[in-house]
């Protein structure tokens, strides 16, 4: 969300222009089940007849393999790989000319056990990978039993409050078909963010893949009646796989 311009103009931030990114590559498509109906023998005499076997898969679901304790923790089931993307960072502001400034962000995780945050990116919307919602993070191998939480804040001539997993609701986590927080703006409104709008559907819930999470956060305000408050300052999908 688009921060205090008194506040802005404290920090050094660093600005570049680019195009309106493509979505990611991730799996968007429904989850339907999978057939398989075989025949013996394959050839047969006149009048006999073979014998047909039909099996059918049902496709995973990501909580099938992991445990999500609201609002955003994560824990695998089993041993998994994940891959993490960054789908945007929306901490703005503009000045009186209205040209925008997009602030530094970072994500952060803490995964395997480990007691110390990890950063999973740190920069801006403007940066390529983000624009195009690339891997930033690849085949990293996640323990079973041990959580992931995330955290995220972003820079104003020094690094502002970090929101956590595990820190009040600013950080959230949630999966294909469930309903946004009313916190996100409408599907149509103008100011739900470009980079979100390709993983909610009109009735504003969420459409990614059947293995993936996506985590949202908000950065700049904590009163959650406040129109500033939207849950779109970092945004990142996170994909499942086992090994």
């Amino acid at each position: 969300m688009k921060i205090n311009q008194t506040a802005a103009l404290s920090a050094f931030v660093i600005a570049v222009g680019t195009s309106v990114s493509p979505h990611a590559k991730a799996q968007t498509t429904p989850t339907i089940p999978v057939g398989n109906l075989t025949a013996s023998p394959t050839v047969v005499q006149t009048g006999s007849k073979p014998t047909l076997t039909w099996s059918i898969s049902y496709p995973s679901i990501v909580e099938d393999f992991v445990t999500i304790t609201q609002p955003a923790t994560i824990t695998p089931k089993e041993n998994l790989i994940c891959d993490i993307r960054i789908l945007g960072l929306g901490v703005t502001s503009k000045n009186s000319s209205n040209l925008i400034t997009y602030y530094r962000t970072r994500g952060q995780w803490k995964y395997n056990g480990s007691t110390s945050w990890a950063d999973i990116y740190d920069g801006r919307q403007t940066d390529t990978i983000v624009q195009q919602q690339g891997l930033v993070k690849s085949t990293i191998a996640i323990t079973k039993s041990k959580p992931l939480t995330f955290g995220g804040q972003y820079y104003n001539g020094s690094w502002q409050t970090q929101y956590t997993s595990t820190s009040g609701t600013n950080v959230r986590a949630l999966v294909s078909g469930q309903s946004c927080p009313t916190n996100i703006p409408d599907y149509n409104a103008p100011s739900l963010e470009s980079f979100l709008k390709p993983y909610l559907d009109s009735t504003k819930k969420v459409k990614i893949g059947p293995m993936d999470v996506i985590i949202i956060m908000e950065l700049t305000h904590t009163d959650t009646s406040s129109v500033g408050y939207d849950l779109q300052d970092l945004v990142m999908l996170v994909t499942f796989r086992k090994p």
